[in-house]
């Protein structure tokens, strides 16, 4: 790619990262509003979360009135950090029997009371003929525009689902987004966004499809993390130009399963690495001269995406990593300038110019600024690292970064 492309693609990441994690938006309103066919009476009870039909959507479990003034406990499905069910202390106002209320979250078992200091949510129900609009609002303070438009989305398809429970009288499970075949959609569309800052060609095709591969083997590697901590469900989600996001089923529980679970994106594809390496050499000892650099180019995408992940910054694998394992700000601020020392002397020996890895420099640097402190504080403290783990999420740092690392130079040698 050219300097220009490179910075157009550079920059245009850069300001989308802005706006979706770090832009403040203020006090926001959502609002999302249907015409279902139902009795208002029915819809009522579903809604409210000491109705008949409250756990109509398997959310909700239960819920006890605590006092006389609105105050309630409300136990829900989702799972939490120690596989209980997660409970939430809510106070209930404005209650309309039948027509509305507001609902304001005291307490949580999962996430630190800050998280819901501006919260709100409320729900009305208006006759409309023969039917009912049902209108849900949700009002908070936000930093960003991903979460807000999550919640939008949320209550969109709360509302669909609520329509097709009114109908059916069941609950459909899941939803298009999530769905595997939406994914590959995802990851096919991402591929071809990519597709022209590689040339419109079959080579840059090529490029494109190798990149989305590369991500999506990454995340591969997040989700099996998930799944061997204790995770009963794990899955990928797909966000076009920008990769992927691996969501485990239940919050982190200690600080070795953050850095065990950040780490194993870049572990993963350490193991295919130097099997790609080694195909690669014998497709071209073969004479399979085209297989030999497609392959080659396979290892040096996955290496250089991968180490590039390791890079000290706030939210990116290598961030996540050594803010578990480093005892203090100042062996944290030591080990993130010698990982991001050697990520950039490894730049230089692969025949990057220093020029841009200068720049290389400023954007991590810019993205640590960008996402620092942008993580949800959980309710309690995580369980401490101890001193054997620390020192073996160290050392698989090290190997991670030593094979990437290699197969870095190595590709460059072969391709450049």
């Amino acid at each position: 790619m050219s300097v220009i492309v490179t910075i157009i693609l550079v920059a245009g990441n850069l300001g989308l990262i802005f706006l979706l994690m770090t832009v403040p938006l203020g006090l926001r309103t959502v609002r999302v509003s249907r015409v279902i066919k139902a009795d208002r009476k029915r819809l009522w009870q579903a809604l409210w979360p000491f109705g008949s039909d409250a756990g109509w959507s398997g959310e909700i479990v239960c819920a006890e009135p605590l006092d006389g003034e609105g105050t309630a406990l409300i136990k829900l499905s989702w799972e939490g950090r120690d596989g209980r069910p997660i409970e939430r202390k809510a106070r209930f106002d404005d209650v309309a029997e039948g027509s509305c209320f507001s609902m304001r979250v005291i307490d949580d078992t999962a996430l630190d009371p800050s998280f819901w200091a501006d919260y709100r949510e409320t729900a009305e129900l208006v006759p409309d003929g023969d039917a009912t609009r049902v209108t849900l609002t949700q009002t908070d303070r936000y930093r960003g525009f991903a979460f807000l438009i999550f919640r939008y989305f949320a209550m969109r398809r709360e509302l669909g689902k609520l329509q097709v429970w009114a109908t059916t009288g069941k609950y459909r499970k899941g939803g298009w987004f999530e769905h595997p075949v939406s994914q590959i959609g995802f990851a096919l569309v991402s591929a071809f966004i990519l597709w022209p800052f590689f040339g419109l060609n079959l080579g840059g095709l090529a490029l494109a499809a190798i990149l989305t591969s590369v991500v999506a083997l990454h995340e591969l590697g997040h989700m099996a993390a998930f799944r061997l901590a204790g995770h009963r469900r794990a899955r990928m989600i797909f966000i076009p130009l920008l990769g992927g996001i691996a969501i485990g089923g239940r919050p982190y529980d200690s600080r070795f399963e953050v850095a065990f679970v950040a780490l194993m994106g870049a572990g993963f594809s350490a193991f295919l690495v130097p099997l790609l390496i080694a195909a690669s050499g014998f497709a071209n000892g073969e004479g399979h001269r085209l297989a030999a650099t497609l392959l080659a180019t396979l290892a040096g995408c996955a290496a250089l995406f991968n180490i590039a992940n390791l890079v000290p910054v706030w939210k990116f694998d290598g961030g996540q990593v050594l803010r578990q394992i480093c005892p203090g700000p100042i062996a944290l601020a030591l080990a993130s300038f010698l990982l991001l020392s050697a990520l950039l002397a490894l730049g230089w020996r692969a025949g990057f110019s220093p020029r841009f890895l200068l720049v290389a420099g400023a954007v991590f640097s810019m993205l640590s600024l960008f996402t620092v402190g942008s993580g949800v504080r959980p309710r309690h403290e995580l369980k401490p690292i101890h001193a054997f783990d620390r020192l073996a999420v160290a050392g698989a740092l090290l190997a991670v970064f030593a094979i990437h690392g290699y197969g870095v130079l190595w590709a460059a040698a072969q391709l450049m």
